[in-house]
């Protein structure tokens, strides 16, 4: 939670009024639990939608993830109707293999945000993922982003997130 991508977005959203849920994932940080290579880690994400609408009563869900978060988040895209889309940031495809592509693919609105010198989410290969996805689909690269987005880049990110976010409310 403390990472400087997820700061920047959930502290924009925040300063804009725009209610936000985020966590770690099980065993990171504070978190308990153990890592699962994804099962338990999709059911948390599930269960934080399921609590956005059953206990607070949300109409309108939208997901946004950073690397692995990319990955497990936006691939519970379908969970929900009340998903109205995603954005990911640095998704690693080739780190997490097709089926988190393939359970990321949607006909809702989709971002997906990539620096042009991330070597983990590989750039190089950004392009060939991308066309996977159903429309609608934007892509924003950020030029000189490594996969940490260090020196203001992770308040880049999080300007198109927003951005984005209020074009499809």
């Amino acid at each position: 939670m403390q990472n400087n991508v997820v700061s920047a977005i959930f502290n924009i959203f925040i300063n804009y009024d725009i209610s936000c849920l985020r966590f770690n994932f099980r065993a990171v940080g504070r978190s308990t639990g153990t890592h699962s290579s994804g099962r338990g880690e999709l059911s948390d994400v599930e269960a934080c939608i399921d609590f956005l609408i059953n206990n607070k009563k949300f109409e309108k869900i939208f997901i946004c993830g950073y690397s692995y978060g990319a990955a497990i988040g936006c691939s519970s895209v379908n969970y929900s109707e009340k998903i109205i889309g995603y954005a990911a940031i640095s998704f690693p495809w080739d780190f997490m293999g097709p089926k988190y592509k393939k359970l990321s693919q949607s006909e809702k609105p989709k971002l997906f945000i990539q620096g042009d010198l991330d070597d983990i989410a590989n750039f190089r290969k950004f392009d060939e993922h991308y066309q996977f996805y159903n429309h609608p689909k934007k892509s924003e690269i950020i030029s000189g982003a490594d996969h940490f987005y260090w020196g203001g880049y992770e308040n880049q990110a999080a300007e198109l997130v927003l951005n984005f976010y209020q074009s499809i409310i």
